[in-house]
C-alpha cells in the first residue's frame, strides 16, 4: 500500500482509520486520474527517486494523511473525522485538539497511545 510507505504506518492501522477510501477520492480528484495513476504504479520505488511531479503528488498524500486535510491550492479539511484521525495526532502520543475529553490537569499525565508504530 502506497500510504503505508509514505507515512511509516502500517496498511492495517491506516484502513482502521475508515480513511483509506475518503482519501483515495480526494487525491484522485485533486492529482486528477492520470497523475494518481502513476504515483499508485510506484509503490516500491524509493520517494526520493521521483520526479517533481510525482514528488509533489507523494508529499501532498502523505501530508493528507498526517493532517487530514490537503495542501491546495486551495487546501481545506477533508471533514472533522479526517483531522481527529491526522497521523501527527497519533505520532506525538496526543488526541487532536477538541476531540477527546482531557480534563483540568490533563497535561501532567503521560499520553496514552503513544507508540509509534
Amino acid at each position: 500500500m502506497l500510504s503505508a510507505q509514505l507515512t511509516g504506518f502500517d496498511a492495517e492501522y491506516l484502513r482502521a482509520t475508515g480513511l483509506v477510501e475518503v482519501y483515495r477520492a480526494v487525491a484522485g480528484e485533486q492529482l486528477g486520474t492520470d497523475r494518481f495513476e502513476r504515483l499508485l504504479c510506484e509503490p516500491d520505488r524509493p520517494t526520493g527517486d521521483l520526479d517533481g511531479d510525482l514528488l509533489d503528488a507523494a508529499r501532498a498524500v502523505t501530508h493528507l494523511w498526517y493532517t487530514g486535510s490537503w495542501p491546495g491550492p486551495p487546501p481545506f479539511v477533508v471533514s472533522a473525522h479526517a483531522y481527529a484521525q491526522g497521523l501527527a495526532w497519533r505520532a506525538a502520543g496526543l488526541a487532536a485538539p477538541a476531540t477527546a475529553p482531557a480534563g483540568y490537569g490533563s497535561w501532567a499525565e503521560q499520553p496514552t497511545g503513544t507508540r509509534v508504530p
